[in-house]
This record gives structure tokens, C-alpha cells and sequence, in this order.
């Protein structure tokens, strides 16, 4: 299979493509790599594929020093005539867009990214498969979309109408978009609503990776609501595994159009998660508990069963195995951050 990668230097991103490779397929990975977390980060993510960040220019297509099979583009969604072009030239099979501009907060104090990379960007990807037909879209939507629903678990038939934040209201929007292009143009489109992912890799501006780097250096933890909330965490290689068994299976319904709930259908408790990473780190945190702010959730709780009777897969990596190898990576990866840049702070 020849795929793209959209946000290739992303959390997920990152891992689908090494899984895909791994695989033996030929990818093309592409992402924008912008500032909104740590970019060195996202360029040690490409690294760990084989893609130097000293080769990496707008536009250019960087070949992986480990696989033959990959090659990497810094570009754009929003620069139609250059995804055009990649596309005319690749003949791609599938697309793989995991690209947005993410978070929750972030949404409020910018929400202009958020129409530029979520809708634009998403809507020049839909044209682009249009016109250069495609066996399988499958894209990233999120939890957020099911808003202050208090029924949980979430089931995908949910009502999805009362978004509580503008990032959330772009991910419905990717939704409908992806429909409507599905039944105008026969584009077979796959959604996938991930709950909260964790583990090596992960953004910073997350919860799992905030919670370690509080502990670890001993300051507070800013918990809203009390702390009285819960997150369906799903660890990431449950997330791969679950997204290579969709992408060779687009949806037979008509129009070839699906949306499945990817999570462990197990909320955990912020506090249960955080004395989970207290047991591992052998730390206690300091807590300071706070008001509930804008744009959150009390609750995400996942029903996987459409998951499961598809797809026959169920994510089963437990809070414990996950933050235990997501917290081996963290010390690691961070104490190579610290030498080398000659501080001994963790750098989040």
C-alpha cells in the first residue's frame, strides 16, 4: 500500500507511520511542524524514523535514513497547490490525517488556528481526494465531540450537536465535511473519535505528560472541578494497532462513510491516575484543586462495542503497564534533552 501520513511528526502521527513501515509499506509522511509545543520534540520524533532535521526544508522530500520506504515533506495543508501536486505525483491508496491543530484551551485564546488547520486545511484534503480518488480517508476526530453529554458511555449515535469548545465544534465539522463528501463523491471515509491517548512521545500539553513532569520536579498540579473528573486514557500502541486494522477496511455502507469511538471503555479518576504515576515515580504530588474551567468535560467514557464487532478489537493495555513504559521514556528522553542543552530541569 503507497499512504500519506498527515501529521506525521505528531504524537500519534509519529507512531502509525513506524508502524506502517514496519509493515513493509511505502509512506510519505507530512506535517507543517509548527510551534504550539516544543518543536524539538517533533523533530526527535522524525529522527527516531530516520528523517535529520538538518534536511528538512519547505517543500523538500527528506529520505529516512532507516527505511527505504519512507520520505518525509514539511508542508502545509493550506498550500492547495503544492498537496495538489503531491498527490498528482504519488497516486496515493490511502490517506492517514491525523494533522490539526489540537487542544481544548488553546481553542479559546486562538481560535483563528483552529478554522485555518481544522476546517481549511481538512477541506483541501477532501478536494485533493476528490479529484485524485483514493481507496480510504481515514481521519482523526476526537472525544470532545460528544461536549457535556452526562449519558456515558459515549455511544457513536450520540447526540454530537453541543460542542464544548470551538476545537471540539471543528471535529464535529470534520465529521459532517467528510459525509457529505463521502455521499456527493463516493470518497470511502473513516472517522476515528480517540479518547485521551498516553504513553511514549506524547505532547507535552497533555494531562499524562503535565502529571509526570509535576511530580518529578515536585510542583503543584492544577486540578479543575476538584479534581472530581475521569478520562477514558487509551495508550498508544492500542491506538496503532486499532487504526492499521481500519485503514485497509473501508466502510460497504452507502454512502462508504463510518465513525467508530476509540478508547478503553474503563474511565480512570484524574486522582486514581495520578497515585498510579505516584506508585511508579515513587513521588507524591502536590495538588491544588480549582474551579472548572471553560471548554472542559467532567467525564469521557468510551463505548467501543461498534469497535469491537467491526474490527473484532478492543484496546487492553492497563493504566499501570502504560504509565510504567510511558514514564521509562520520559526520564529518558528528557535527561538526553537536559544534557544536552545543559540544564537539569525537565523540559515540558
Amino acid at each position: 500500500m503507497k499512504i500519506v501520513v498527515t501529521g506525521a511528526a505528531g504524537f500519534i502521527g509519529s507512531h502509525i507511520v513506524r508502524a506502517l513501515l514496519n509493515q513493509k509499506h511505502s509512506v510519505i509522511g507530512i506535517d507543517n511542524i509548527n510551534s504550539y509545543y516544543d518543536v524539538h520534540l517533533k523533530y526527535a520524533r522524525l529522527k527516531a524514523a530516520g528523517i535529520e532535521e538538518d534536511e528538512i526544508k519547505m517543500g523538500k522530500y527528506v529520505q529516512s535514513k532507516l527505511f527505504d520506504s519512507y520520505q518525509f515533506i514539511k508542508m502545509d495543508l493550506n498550500d492547495k497547490d503544492r498537496l495538489f501536486s503531491l498527490f498528482e505525483t504519488e497516486n496515493f491508496s490511502y490517506v492517514v490525517h491525523l494533522a490539526a491543530q489540537a487542544g481544548v484551551r488553546y481553542s479559546i485564546q486562538n481560535p483563528f488556528a483552529y478554522i485555518d488547520s481544522n476546517i481549511s486545511g481538512f477541506m483541501n484534503l477532501l478536494e485533493v481526494c476528490r479529484h485524485k480518488p483514493i481507496k480510504h480517508l481515514v481521519y482523526a476526530s476526537s472525544s470532545s465531540v460528544y461536549g457535556n453529554n452526562s449519558h456515558t458511555p459515549f455511544k457513536e449515535s450520540d447526540n454530537t450537536d453541543m460542542p464544548a469548545s470551538l476545537y471540539a465544534a471543528t471535529k464535529k465539522a470534520n465529521e459532517l465535511m467528510a459525509y457529505s463528501y463521502s455521499k456527493l463523491y463516493d470518497i470511502p471515509a473513516t472517522g476515528i473519535r480517540f479518547f485521551t491517548v498516553y504513553g511514549p512521545w506524547g505532547r507535552p500539553d497533555m494531562a499524562p505528560s503535565l502529571f509526570l513532569s509535576a511530580i518529578l520536579k515536585q510542583e503543584p498540579i492544577h486540578l479543575f472541578n476538584h479534581g472530581k473528573m475521569e478520562r477514558d486514557f487509551t495508550y498508544i500502541d492500542d491506538i496503532v494497532e486499532g487504526v492499521l486494522r481500519i485503514i485497509p477496511s473501508p466502510p460497504a455502507a452507502n454512502p462508504p462513510y463510518a465513525v467508530y469511538n476509540m478508547g478503553c471503555s474503563s474511565p480512570v479518576k484524574l486522582l486514581d491516575f495520578i497515585a498510579t504515576i505516584e506508585r511508579v515515580t515513587g513521588k507524591k504530588a502536590v495538588l491544588e484543586l480549582n474551579e472548572m474551567q471553560p471548554g472542559d468535560v467532567v467525564s469521557t467514557y468510551a463505548d467501543t462495542s461498534l469497535l469491537k464487532m467491526v474490527f473484532n478489537y478492543k484496546p487492553s493495555t492497563s493504566i499501570d503497564t502504560g504509565i510504567s513504559n510511558f514514564y521509562q521514556w520520559f526520564t529518558e528522553f528528557y535527561e538526553y534533552k537536559s544534557q544536552s542543552s545543559n540544564t537539569n530541569r525537565v523540559l515540558v
